[in-house]
């Protein structure tokens, strides 16, 4: 019977201990909770080994920088025109220029990325020789990974803080609050921004082509040695009227100079007698 006794006293007391506490008590203190965004994002590295990752498609940057002699400038820019039609590519940049002894045009091309063999195939057709071909590939997918998490992570400690916030009560804590918030906010633009860049480099490739015709040795070809002669000889001639012309126009300085050099000779001689 004592035994009962004891029994139904233990009882009681495991019941009044499960009572719930007081609500005041369960209230968050927010001059407790410390957040720096700084810790948590160090536990956001990505676990490739971890099964239940997420899969991220490979995340790959393609460049391509071509130069080659072409006979006809107007057909290979047609040429290229037709490829970049094709394959759904832009014009960045074109620029056309003459030096000593060339004719040349640059052109800079956002190309899909998933497009771009099938671009670099039809500005190749009837390249003979590249004088420079230089093709990358850069794999930034765990860069992308990388900034995706942390994105992430920023994200929910805005929402963490943004609870917080909720349920403070303090101006001093709720403008710490807000500033931790407003400190957050511009992390998560920019890493937005470093996103955003990254895809669009992911997604269109950049080729730089620049494509020249020589004309010097051909202009050479047409005019004869005895040509060459004769534009020397005219050219003598050109510049002994030049000189003669610039005389001329001189000719008030040289009178005056004679006149000065007459009177000043005349004076010497009356001296000497």
């Amino acid at each position: 019977m004592r035994f009962l006794y004891l029994f139904i006293f233990a009882f009681i007391l495991s019941s009044c201990g499960n009572e719930p506490q007081n609500d005041v008590a369960n209230d968050i203190k927010i001059s407790a909770v410390k957040l720096p965004a700084k810790k948590l994002e160090s536990n956001t590295n990505y676990d490739k080994a971890d099964p239940a990752a997420p899969r991220i498609e490979q995340k790959i940057i393609k460049q391509a920088s071509l130069r080659f002699e072409t006979n006809d400038l107007e057909n290979t820019f047609t040429q290229i025109q037709a490829a970049i039609k094709e394959s759904g590519a832009t014009i960045q940049t074109d620029s056309e220029g003459k030096d000593y002894n060339t004719i040349f045009r640059n052109i800079t091309v956002k190309v899909p990325s998933q497009n771009f063999d099938i671009f670099l195939s039809a500005v190749s057709k009837g390249v003979s020789y590249f004088e420079r071909k230089d093709i990358s590939a850069e794999d930034v997918t765990e860069q992308y990974i990388d900034l995706t998490t942390r994105l992430k992570t920023k994200r929910k400690l805005e929402e963490r803080y943004l609870q917080i916030l909720q349920k403070a009560t303090k101006i001093s804590e709720i403008l710490e609050i807000e500033k931790q918030i407003s400190t957050i906010r511009e992390e998560i633009e920019a890493k937005e921004g470093q996103l955003k860049y990254l895809e669009s480099r992911v997604s269109e490739s950049t080729v730089t082509i620049e494509f020249y015709k020589t004309i010097a040795e051909k202009e050479g070809v047409k005019i004869s040695y005895g040509s060459k002669i004769w534009i020397a000889i005219k050219g003598g001639f050109f510049s002994l009227s030049e000189f003669l012309i610039s005389l001329i126009s001189v000719w008030p300085f040289i009178i005056v100079f004679c006149v000065l050099a007459y009177f000043i000779r005349k004076r010497f001689k009356r001296k000497k007698i």
